[in-house]
Order: structure tokens, then C-alpha cells, then sequence
């Protein structure tokens, strides 16, 4: 969902300048060479997970189709590129015309990935197509971290709710990035408003301490907010002395209280602690939310806790420790000559140190076994074989230049619920681990 499916006005800034220098230099120099035009095709694909990961989840890929819609040259772009002698004349009325006109094939967003899965396929001109490099890259690679951290918290939360609470850990922009990203891997709401408004996700929040320390007494805060928000409300109760806030907050709103949000301290002893202290006031249909610094090895060590929702912050922003995925974008065909009838070849960068690719063209399937589960991730650049035919993971998202595989983000996170769940048992597992799934060329 975004701002046009809730039918609000939404800014369309230009995209054009999220690029490297570099690419409008390799654009200005083909295009002198005459290779510009030159058909060729760019593969997305990551080396490795992040290290103890055993997938990664696609994310962003609805972001980039609005940034290549929205990749285009105004006044104040090329003004710029004009004063900064980035390129030169010619190139600069060739950006002034430019619309990316090719085709984009890839993962649908919210499908899993493993290493050297062709996770989006660039095909145009050389020249629309260089361009889009860091752009994608930088969308893909923030994206997918934050949606993989987020399905790792909620493999870890199971069935108990998410909500994240990242927005003062991160930029401005990256955060509400990160709200569509978590939604993408399992949370289910976001405090971050400017993600409510873009994409539709539910934003949630009451108080924060400042709240409390305000008013003369912690009664007179909790009477408050209950004024103001009604007794289902989520009161705060790690201020000065939790057992006292409890019993408090239970006299000030009664049983029908919402929730208490508990913020620091031993959360596990806290949590039982609170949930009897609760259930002894007659309070048994209040919740317990914790936060205070989560990751999915908190969460997970809170699994026995009577807790009924957690709130994440930093470590989701942050990837968990990775907040990149290290995907790279890089040219694995091209033609020899212009000509739009001109054969493609195979390309690929072949150096020392790991850093090599293959080259061509591929489709990418996942092959069951003989339970229908996944066995492998296979990789291929000739004919697809027939029992994998129908099992294959790209999907066109750009056909001509025209977006068509723009879809409403509750369909994305439904279908990351729904990849996650057929991947083997294993994959579900926290401790550090290889890929679930080997890569498989064929």
C-alpha cells in the first residue's frame, strides 16, 4: 500500500542525482565511443549472506520501481551537472530526454534469496541502464537488511506482535524506509508517521518517560493519559518503581487497562513479575509490551515470558549487525554492436580475491524434494528444464519502461510469511548456520 492507493497527494522528487559520479562519466565516454547503445543486461546478486545467516529476504523492490519511474533529468539536475563540469554538452541533452525505456525481471519483493540468486535483472541500452546502478543498489541493499533482521525477530516472536521503533536511531529518510522494510519481514506496525502516511502501515505509540516526569506525580501522568486516550490505552511503568506503577496504573485506569509498557531492566524476571502482579489486581486481560534495546536473540530468549508484544528500535534499523547486504550490480551480457538485432554475449568480471561473477542471462528456480520441500536454489543461463518450469522465482516488474509490477505492500509481507514458511525447518533456526538452501548452477 502507499499513498496513492489511500488516494493522498504524494511528492514525486526526482531521483536522478542518487547515482555515483562515475556513472555519468562511464555514460559521457560511450557515448563518444559509440558503445552507449549497446544492448546489455545487469544482474543484482549477492556473493554471501551476511555471515550465520541462512537466507535473505528481497526488500525494496517497491521503492525501486518508484525511483526508475522517477529517474529523470529536470532544470535544476542538469543545472547542476552544468556547473559542477560533471559531463559535457552532449551529454547533458542526452540526459535531458532520458526515461529508462528497458525491462526489469526479479524477485518479487518479499521472496527469499540465497547467494548468487539473480535477485533483479537490468535490460536496455548500456547507457539507461549504468545509470540505475546505485540507485537500485542503495534501496536493495538498505532494504533487504532491515526486512531480514525483521524476519529473523519474527521467526523469534512467533505469533506474539512486532512493532517497530526505530525512527530516532536512523536518518529521516532511511527510517521511514525501514517501517515499509520491517512491515515487509513480519512487524506489524510502526511509530514512525511519515510510514503510516506514505505506505499505510499501522503506526501505534502512547508516552514516552518525558510524559511521566512532567507532571507532579506519577498519578497525575497516568490520569492523564487516560483522559486523553481512554483506559485501553498502553501506560509506561519503568519511570521509578515498576511493582508501584503497576499497581497504580490498575487504579487509575481499572481492569480494563490496555497494556503496560515495560522499558528497562531484567525483562524476563520483570515480565513474570508484572503479569502476576496484574492477574493478583484483577487486570488479567492487560498485555505486557516490552522494549529496551531487543534483537531477535532477546526476543527469542523471552519466548517463555508472559509477554504479549514486543516493540524494536535500533537493532532493527540496523540490520541486526548487518545493515547491508553486500548485493552488487554488474553487467553479465551485452551486444557487440547496436544493432537491436546484434546477438548478446556473455560477459563477466574475472579477477582475483572472490570477487568474480557469471556471466549471462539467468533464470533462477527453487527445485523441491520429494516432500515439496525447497532442496536447492537453481541458477541457469541455457534452457530451463521442464520439471522446473513452472517453479521459476523472476517476475517482470518493468516492460518497456512502464512499471507493471507495482503491488500493495500487505500482498509483499503476505508473501514473505508465506516463502519463509516453505523453506526447511532449519531455516527458522537463530544459531549461526550455512544457507538453508546451496546455489546450484546449471
Amino acid at each position: 500500500m502507499n499513498t496513492a492507493d489511500l488516494g493522498l497527494p504524494v511528492a514525486v522528487p526526482s531521483t536522478a542525482l542518487f547515482t555515483d559520479h562515475y556513472e555519468l562519466t562511464m555514460l559521457q565516454a560511450a557515448l563518444r565511443a559509440g558503445t552507449a547503445d549497446r544492448r546489455s543486461v545487469f544482474e543484482v546478486f549477492t556473493r554471501r549472506l551476511p555471515e550465520g545467516r541462512r537466507y535473505g529476504v528481497v526488500g525494496g523492490t517497491g521503492r525501486v520501481l518508484d525511483a526508475v519511474e522517477n529517474f529523470r533529468f529536470g532544470e535544476n539536475e542538469l543545472g547542476f551537472l552544468r556547473d559542477q563540469q560533471v559531463v559535457d554538452g552532449p551529454t547533458l541533452d542526452w540526459l535531458a530526454d532520458f526515461r529508462f525505456r528497458g525491462d526489469i525481471r526479479g524477485y518479487p519483493e518479499g521472496e527469499v534469496y540465497f547467494p548468487g540468486s539473480p535477485i533483479l535483472r537490468v535490460e536496455g541500452s548500456f547507457a539507461e541502464a549504468v545509470l540505475l546502478e546505485t540507485v537500485i543498489l542503495s534501496i536493495l541493499n538498505h532494504d533487504s537488511a532491515v526486512a531480514a533482521a525483521a524476519s529473523r525477530m519474527s521467526v523469534a516472536a512467533g505469533s506474539r506482535p512486532l512493532m517497530e521503533m526505530g525512527a530516532r536511531r536512523t536518518h529521516e529518510l532511511a527510517a521511514v524506509a525501514a517501517s515499509r522494510a520491517a512491515y515487509v519481514g513480519g512487524f506489524s506496525s510502526t511509530s514512525e508517521l511519515a510510514a503510516g502516511f506514505r505506505y499505510g502501515i499501522p503506526t501505534i505509540g502512547t508516552s514516552a518517560h518525558s510524559f511521566t516526569l512532567l507532571h507532579d506525580s506519577e498519578r497525575d501522568a497516568f490520569t492523564a493519559q487516560v483522559d486523553s486516550l481512554g483506559r485501553g490505552t498502553t501506560l509506561l511503568v519503568d519511570t521509578y518503581d515498576v511493582s508501584e506503577a503497576v499497581a497504580l496504573a490498575v487504579e487509575v485506569a481499572g481492569p480494563e487497562l490496555g497494556a503496560v509498557r515495560i522499558d528497562s531492566g531484567d525483562l524476563l524476571l520483570m515480565a513474570h513479575r508484572v503479569r502476576q502482579q496484574l492477574d493478583e489486581l484483577g487486570a488479567a486481560d492487560t498485555r505486557i509490551i516490552v522494549t529496551s534495546d531487543l534483537d531477535e536473540y532477546a526476543i527469542a530468549s523471552l519466548a517463555a515470558a508472559p509477554v504479549d508484544a514486543y516493540g524494536v528500535g535500533t537493532q532493527l534499523v540496523t540490520g541486526s549487525g548487518h545493515p547491508t547486504c553486500s548485493m552488487v550490480y554488474k553487467l553479465v551480457a551485452r551486444a557487440t554492436s547496436a544493432d537491436p538485432s546484434a546477438p548478446l554475449h556473455a560477459v563477466a568480471k574475472k579477477s582475483l580475491g572472490g570477487k568474480t561473477s557469471i556471466g549471462g542471462r539467468k533464470w533462477a528456480a527453487r527445485r523441491p524434494d520429494a516432500n515439496g520441500v525447497p532442496e536447492a536454489e537453481v541458477v541457469g543461463t541455457g534452457p530451463v528444464p521442464p520439471e522446473l518450469a513452472d517453479r521459476q522465482l523472476q517476475v517482470d516488474l518493468v516492460r518497456g519502461g512502464r512499471v507493471v509490477g507495482r503491488e500493495p505492500l500487505d500482498v509483499v509481507r503476505e508473501r514473505h510469511i508465506a516463502a519463509r514458511a516453505r523453506l526447511p525447518l532449519s531455516a527458522m533456526q537463530l544459531s549461526r548456520g550455512d544457507t538453508v538452501l546451496p546455489t546450484q548452477y546449471v
